[in-house]
């Protein structure tokens, strides 16, 4: 496997010892059940619409993040109604090719009602770039065009308030890059899936699936 980099030029694979130590780390934990001219802090509750519609944003999407391109705001709350992907990323993990697989799982369903958000953290020490070196090796190297936020932290009392609400609806947080968490269409927390599981995986795709021909 090779680990891809944020150059055009390819870079060597982690030594096997550390890429073991990735997959060790993160196969612990299985799948587990259930605009202002500076940009708003990452988390910034979402207002609910003055127009009776309040319970059309689930608590769990009622979060402003700055999208990671530009650092513009955007409202989780615009993805109301559709079946979210939630998944923290990386740029130099043994798991980072899951990258293409997550666009394109997007990129099937979309019209479906399906969305990939992606959350990119240093959290394990594998995402130091600045926000548009991240964007540019995504969108470069994997063709991301799923929507994908700033860079924040995923775990500990420092986690973003969409993750630290995620870890207590699904019992679990991230022990690595690349864990999965679905949410349905009613705003709940579905299932909670570890670094291991491959975006299309079999299992995986069939629970996305039942979620997507949910009412």
């Amino acid at each position: 496997m090779r680990t891809p980099t944020r150059f055009s030029a390819p870079r060597r694979c982690a030594p096997a010892a550390a890429l073991a130590a990735c997959l060790l780390a993160a196969g612990t934990a299985g799948a587990q059940a259930p605009t202002p001219a500076t940009p708003a802090p990452a988390g910034t509750p979402t207002a609910a619409p003055a127009d009776g519609t309040a319970t059309a944003c689930p608590p769990t999407l009622q979060h402003t993040f700055p999208r990671l391109q530009d650092e513009k705001p955007q409202s989780l709350c615009q993805y109301s109604g559709k079946v979210v992907l939630v998944v923290n990323t990386a740029s130099f993990c043994g798991f980072t090719p899951q990258y293409k697989g997550l666009e394109a799982l997007d990129s099937k369903y979309r019209s479906r009602g399906l969305v990939v958000l992606g959350f990119p953290s240093n959290d394990f020490s594998q995402e130091s770039g600045s926000n548009k070196e991240i964007a540019d090796f995504c969108e470069s190297t994997f063709g991301v065009k799923f929507p994908m936020f700033a860079k924040s932290s995923v775990r500990g009392a420092n986690a973003n308030p969409l993750f630290k609400q995620l870890a207590l609806a699904s019992g679990t947080t991230p022990k690595w890059n690349f864990y999965k968490y679905l949410i349905g269409r009613d705003g709940k927390v579905v299932q909670a899936w570890s670094s291991m599981t491959a975006p299309d995986e079999a299992a995986f795709v069939k629970v996305v699936e039942s979620q997507l021909a949910a009412n």
